[in-house]
């Protein structure tokens, strides 16, 4: 099955110059999201890691179902004032602005391996700043995946040689 088949193009959105890779086609089609989660899941079973971090948010439509699917807890990274215990915060910057993330500060216990799950990589500043806020709580981020990844934008070269599993490159 080819998950691009299910990706739309919506041209100027969120605003003018930005094509925005629309992955809901992808969801409303119960066999493509089930290939797409299994992929994930088959790309990233080897690595060894004990928790999967999922960005809001649409890093949960991932995250949820991969962590059910490696038996493994999920970890959400959210936006300010989400979350109801203490957090730890980052500020990061994205194509067309900037955001704040957040973690509960007892959501990655100090050594725990991570898995982070995103849906889309464009120019690295989410993923950066989720693997912050992992490390901020004393945990080790050993992979990171995507189901989309906009190659034209190099948003591997600000994750610091993380390793990186993408299903599918523009």
């Amino acid at each position: 099955m080819d998950l691009k088949d299910y990706i739309r193009d919506i041209p100027d959105f969120p605003e003018p110059g930005i094509l925005f890779r629309d992955i809901t086609p992808l969801l409303a089609n119960p066999q493509a999201f089930d290939h797409a989660v299994a992929q994930l899941a088959t790309r990233c079973s080897d690595a060894a890691f004990d928790a999967v971090v999922a960005v809001e948010s649409r890093g949960f439509i991932f995250g949820a179902p991969l962590a059910r699917e490696l038996g493994k807890p999920l970890v959400p990274v959210r936006k300010p004032g989400k979350l109801p215990a203490d957090t730890h915060s980052v500020e990061y910057d994205l194509e067309y602005g900037s955001n704040v993330l957040e973690i509960h500060s007892d959501g990655i216990t100090p050594g725990q391996r991570v898995l982070i799950v995103d849906d889309l990589l464009a120019i690295g500043g989410t993923l950066s700043a989720a693997s912050h806020l992992v490390e901020a709580c004393g945990g080790e981020v050993v992979l990171l995946a995507v189901v989309i990844e906009l190659l034209f934008l190099d948003g591997r070269s600000r994750l610091e040689g993380r390793e990186l599993v993408s299903l599918i490159q523009y």
